[in-house]
């Protein structure tokens, strides 16, 4: 893998992220997003899927439920800054911009990343024993991990929950959810994790 692979590995994620956008049933959406993974984690050079695993490789992923779909509003919160210190890209800030409520389930905090290029954030860690236990993403716009919305409707839907690239193997570091983004529910929709040795 090479800059230019991961160069080619953000503008497939962005293309598909658009392609959900642009889809009206959010369900149908989903099985176009879980198709388009499973291609890049099983066949991309900068897959984080460690390469003895990629053929054949299919993500676990929960079947569709609407009830993890909310277009929520971005309340004003305090401002607060975290400074993630990684040994590959050394710190990394994240500015938080904002709350959301999500009905029923509570309240996660709305990261901006603070560095060249920008990008809305949105870590989840919850009480599922079946995913990740560093937690989830849910939105990385800067990678292209968009599912749309502004600051007064922002589309947050749970069923787009993913793994980061650490939750495939330790070559990769990853900023996860403070206690600002965990539920204290278990969110049984999204990415499962599957340990791969």
């Amino acid at each position: 893998m090479d800059s230019w692979d991961v160069r080619d590995w953000r503008a497939r994620v962005a293309t598909l992220y658009a392609e959900v956008r642009a889809e009206e049933r959010p369900e149908r959406a989903h099985g176009h997003w879980v198709a388009g993974r499973d291609r890049l984690l099983a066949r991309h050079p900068a897959s984080p899927v460690p390469p003895q695993h990629r053929h054949g490789f299919t993500a676990d992923v929960a079947p569709y439920d609407p009830a993890y779909r909310f277009e929520v509003a971005v309340e004003p919160a305090e401002s607060e800054r975290r400074e993630v210190p990684t040994p590959t890209d050394g710190v990394v800030p994240f500015e938080r911009i904002g709350r959301i409520d999500l009905p029923g389930l509570g309240a996660l905090d709305v990261w901006w990343l603070d560095s060249y290029g920008g990008g809305v954030f949105l870590p989840l860690r919850d009480a599922s024993q079946s995913t990740y236990g560093g937690g989830r993403y849910v939105l990385d716009t800067v990678k292209g991990a968009d599912l749309g919305g502004d600051r007064d409707a922002l589309v947050i839907d749970l069923n787009f929950a993913f793994q980061p690239s650490c939750a495939y193997s330790s070559d990769w570091v990853c900023p996860l959810p403070g206690p600002g983004n965990t539920l204290a529910v278990a969110v049984e929709a999204g990415e499962r994790y599957v340990a791969l040795d």
